[in-house]
């Protein structure tokens, strides 16, 4: 394929919330999109970068950018999470090419509950769950302690700390009320899964590829700690939490259990109309079942994140990645 005029389309700043991990998300963000453009550029694209500032302006611009591929890295709109799907959205309406999920697979991801329900119908293990909001009871399976409770609408383990493990009546209630109050949001409350923290990049469409797994190191995080990837290991940058859980290639998995963890990525990939390019988080319990915890469409392309180094463990250069997720994306119009 020939050079492509590429526009780079990202959030602003929006209102930050304190404390949360967003600024830290944004942070790694920015570096995202600019090594993008970097390889864009030195694989002989024209890249251009469009902020959606949460002004009216910015969306009209969109509509009037000249590019033959919209590069979608928002997560937000002026701060709104929940607003990352209307992006897709208004990409579609405006007949702009783009990357990545469409507003049916964002929306899909993002709505945990209803995420959930779709994986189990196709016979994917999730924790058990319930769901509710202000006092109302939406819906729920027969769940049991330990829990974790989070919001039901964040991603990038926002609103996740080693406190959303919760043993008793009296601790949820409290779990609950917190998420309300700082993010006035519907709340998930899943059976906790004890096991491996298992992470599955998928590349590709039709046939779409599970790159090879990865595991986040829990096991050196302090005892009696939760062995959960919250804020203080994702964001906390510099804290222990941060320092002692890395990311590697595990070597000591069955192939039974790789191939059966590859199928449940690509399967979930599917199910939730992803595009391109995505993230399945998984629990690997001792006796060897498999929970899916999330499905995370367009993933950080950093060289340094878990899916680029997942597609360098398969043979790809970052770059190639890139070109990859473009030439996808080209292909599907």
């Amino acid at each position: 394929m020939g050079k492509l005029r590429i526009c780079i389309l990202s959030e602003g700043n929006g209102e930050e919330p304190v404390p949360t991990g967003r600024a830290r998300r944004r942070k790694k963000r920015k570096e995202d999109r600019e090594e993008i453009f970097d390889v864009l550029r030195k694989g002989d694209n024209d890249p251009f970068f469009h902020v959606l500032d949460g002004e009216t302006a910015s969306l009209l611009a969109l509509s009037k950018i000249n590019a033959e591929l919209v590069f979608n890295l928002t997560e937000s709109y002026a701060g709104d999470d929940t607003k990352e799907m209307n992006i897709g959205a208004l990409l579609e309406l405006l007949g702009h090419r783009f990357t990545g999920a469409g507003p049916q697979g964002l929306y899909l991801a993002q709505d945990k509950a209803i995420a959930k329900k779709l994986l189990a119908f196709h016979g994917i293990q999730t924790p058990y769950f319930a769901t509710g909001y202000r006092g109302r009871l939406e819906w729920s399976h027969d769940i049991q302690f330990p829990l974790i409770v989070k919001p039901a609408l964040e991603d990038g383990s926002i609103g996740i700390r080693f406190n959303a493990v919760v043993h008793s009546v009296k601790d949820l209630m409290e779990r609950i009320d917190e998420i309300h109050a700082q993010f006035d949001s519907p709340v998930l409350i899943e059976e906790y899964i004890e096991g491996r923290e298992i992470y599955v990049g998928v590349l590709g469409n039709g046939n779409a590829e599970a790159l090879p797994i990865i595991e986040l190191d829990l096991s050196q995080l302090p005892e009696g700690t939760p062995r959960v990837a919250g804020t203080e290991v994702k964001w906390e940058e510099g804290s222990e939490a941060y320092r002692v859980t890395q990311p590697f290639f595990p070597e000591d998995l069955p192939d039974e259990i790789r191939d059966a963890i590859a199928k449940t990525a690509t399967t979930c990939f599917q199910i939730l109309k992803l595009r391109d390019y995505g993230r399945i988080d998984m629990r690997l319990t001792p006796d060897g079942k498999i929970y899916v915890l999330e499905v995370n469409p367009n993933p950080w392309l950093l060289s340094s994140a878990e899916f680029c180094r997942a597609a360098r463990k398969s043979g790809r250069t970052t770059p190639q990645v890139i070109q990859e997720i473009v030439d996808l994306a080209m292909a599907r119009y």
